[in-house]
């Protein structure tokens, strides 16, 4: 718990560079962002702050002395566009393509700002993607789901069709199983942005898969596990158990209120909670139920974990218990000693998220962090933690624990098991090296 006194000695962070702006852009930007990152940006006790910093400039602060425009003249109509848009100081928070990814035709990845997310949910306009033969705004009119193989009654559904059916809405994290990917060859991106980046969070609204399986009138007995396709030019295919499949798999056309964007699937998309972001089939327009697992070439030469010994590990698909610290992070300066409010998430493909542990050492010590509620099965879960930084040199990092007592690894744990060469599902702890001079960066510690 943190004392007034450290309160009152608060210090400020400025963000990473979110980059690839032009000039004139920055500038604007820069110019009415500077007083509000020194004072308030992602700082705990953040009033009390503020509250003496302006007691001792009040007398001559012209923001102060002078009323501004804005509030003494007739502001702006509604929004012409009809559909509202961020402050255009806050138009360098986007989601970004790594400069150290190859594109290659219409495949893309493009990355989660997480360093400038509050809260656990990904607004729509920010969650991250990857196509694997670009993306489509498809007519929902003319979309279909078919659910076919062991079943009695093989279904064709319209939009209209599924948007009669008793609906859910749940939320949970999506992440892609190469997120972090880039640590497992000690390649040191430098923000969060790239080295989580490829995680988000959204309520999602749909019908139950088991709904639309009870309908069909599966093989009980022989359907073992279901083929999800997408309609893209990918034909991107993956197979789930019908366990999880049953559990809490979702047919989802509604993400954060809305219909989902085209570049996370519209109008209809698989949702696999606690399962990586690739069997989250976006355009879904088929479900297959079978008796053994389709073997894909996602599923088989993608995806898949190489081993030391040469073999490949496939059907790896849950996303393990993991977490990062988005502030302070990779990028970003200390501007003063003092206290600072240490944000993270932490998530677990396997339930719940029971515990969150921060060391300010490199590991040598460890705090427990507070949760946040929601805390919810299979969804992110934001962790907080006072911290009163003297100045020198540190190294934060965070633990999660899940609710099946899996503790989140060390990057070496992981590669006694796993080598050094595999590209999915690290889910090692995240080290971020902060230097006497408050700039913050990307570090492995074994």
């Amino acid at each position: 718990m943190a004392s007034t006194s450290d309160l009152d000695k608060a210090g400020s962070i400025r963000r990473a560079p979110e980059g690839f702006l032009d000039p004139a852009q920055i500038a604007e930007v820069t110019a009415g962002r500077r007083g509000f990152l020194r004072n308030a940006l992602l700082m705990a006790g953040g009033a009390a702050a503020i509250a003496s910093t302006a007691r001792a400039e009040s007398s001559g602060d012209s923001n102060i002395l002078e009323l501004p425009v804005h509030s003494k003249s007739l502001g702006q109509p509604v929004a012409a566009t009809g559909y509202g848009q961020p402050s255009k100081y806050e138009r360098n928070l986007q989601r970004r393509e790594s400069p150290g990814l190859t594109r290659v035709s219409a495949a893309s990845v493009s990355f989660t700002p997480l360093q400038g997310t509050f809260g656990i949910i990904t607004p729509n306009g920010l969650h991250f993607e990857r196509h694997h033969q670009g993306w489509w705004d498809i007519d929902p009119s003319k979309h279909r789901l078919m659910i076919n193989g062991l079943v009695k009654n093989p279904l064709v559904f319209t939009m209209d069709d599924l948007m009669r059916l008793p609906s859910v809405s749940r939320m949970h994290f999506i992440e892609c199983g190469a997120n972090t990917g880039m640590e497992w060859g000690n390649v040191a991106v430098p923000t969060v942005q790239y080295t989580h980046g490829m995680l988000s969070c959204c309520e999602f609204t749909g019908v139950l898969l088991s709904t639309l399986l009870d309908m069909a009138g599966f093989d009980k007995k022989n359907g073992k596990f279901i083929l999800a396709e997408g309609a893209d030019g990918s034909s991107m295919t993956r197979t789930i158990s019908m366990e999880r499949a049953l559990d809490d798999c979702m047919v989802a056309y509604a993400m954060n209120g809305e219909m989902l964007r085209p570049e996370n699937g519209y109008p209809l998309r698989m949702v696999a909670p606690g399962i990586q972001g690739v069997s989250w089939v976006k355009w879904l327009r088929r479900i297959e139920v079978g008796d053994q697992p389709w073997g894909t070439k996602d599923e088989v030469i993608h995806y898949i974990d190489l081993m030391p010994d040469g073999r490949h590990r496939q059907y790896t698909s849950i996303q393990e218990c993991k977490s990062v610290i988005t502030s302070p992070s990779g990028g970003q300066t200390l501007l003063d000693k003092g206290f600072y409010n240490v944000t993270g998430l932490a998530w677990s493909g396997r339930g719940k998220v029971k515990r969150v542990d921060v060391s300010f050492d490199g590991g040598r010590n460890w705090q427990t962090a507070r949760l946040e509620s929601p805390i919810q099965s299979k969804c992110l879960t934001r962790f907080n933690i006072g911290w009163k930084w003297d100045g020198g040199p540190a190294v934060l990092q965070s633990r999660a624990i899940d609710v099946t007592g899996y503790v989140q690894p060390k990057i070496n744990q992981l590669r006694a098991v796993r080598g050094t060469r595999s590209i999915y599902h690290n889910n090692a702890i995240q080290s971020w090296k902060i230097a006497e001079s408050g700039e913050v960066a990307n570090v492995q510690v074994y």
